[in-house]
């Protein structure tokens, strides 16, 4: 294996969760939900493929200042991922993969702003090779341009390649990109269909990135 691209949003770090959990906030106090078949969406992709404001007012039945709804939500996001860090296991899989010389990179459907900022306050920056978002491309996940312009600007074919992510819309762009792709769900993704993905394991604490490596290259070695 010569390289691992990791999904960043509910992947690296845990703003999935937060996100839906902020949004769900705000339709409570306007006396509804947000129920998660909604939401989902936009999971993974942009946050244009689902209209959270319009849906708020529709199910609220009021007309809504969409400014002071963004600048709530986005401040009440900040609170919740401030000390937020890693999840579990990914600082291993970061730290095996550079001991074991294996590139890495991230390809993320979210803006160079947002991306970088939490790269930075997360001091995991250096660790990519390459790092890829929605202002690098025409088109996010589930289109496969991030994963195919990473490969290409690593020099790696897809079958030497290995995707992590945590959404349906992540898996079906690396898929669409030729990845071997292992689905590591969140607790707002877990009960998606993750299917489309080759492997799923809970959780990255669960098994290290080697042996992960191993049962890859036996599930391709099989076939299967």
């Amino acid at each position: 294996m010569d390289l691992l691209i990791f999904d960043f949003d509910g992947l690296i770090l845990d703003t999935e969760s937060v996100s839906y959990r902020s949004w769900s906030e705000i339709f409570a106090s306007h006396g509804t939900e947000l129920p998660l078949s909604e939401w989902s969406k936009c999971i993974g992709t942009h946050h244009g493929a689902f209209d959270v404001h319009a849906y708020l007012e529709e199910r609220s039945g009021k007309s809504l200042d969409r400014r002071k709804l963004r600048e709530t939500q986005h401040a009440r996001a900040m609170e919740l991922l401030g000390p937020m860090e890693p999840r579990p296991g990914v600082l291993d899989y970061l730290k095996e993969a550079q001991a074991l010389r294996i590139a890495m990179a991230v390809a993320s459907s979210s803006h160079q702003e947002w991306l970088m900022g939490h790269l930075a306050r997360l001091n995991i920056s250096h660790c990519f090779h390459s790092i890829r978002c929605a202002n690098d491309v025409t088109n996010v996940k589930p289109h496969p341009e991030l994963y195919e312009l990473t490969l290409e600007f690593m020099g790696v074919s897809p079958d030497r390649a290995l995707a992590f992510e945590d959404s349906p819309n992540g898996i079906k762009a690396a898929k669409a990109a030729g990845i071997f792709t292992v689905a590591v769900p969140n607790p707002v993704t877990a009960t998606l269909d993750l299917g489309e993905a080759d492997e799923r394991i809970d959780s990255m604490a669960d098994i290290r990135l080697r042996d992960l490596l191993q049962r890859v290259a036996a599930r391709k070695a099989a076939g299967t």
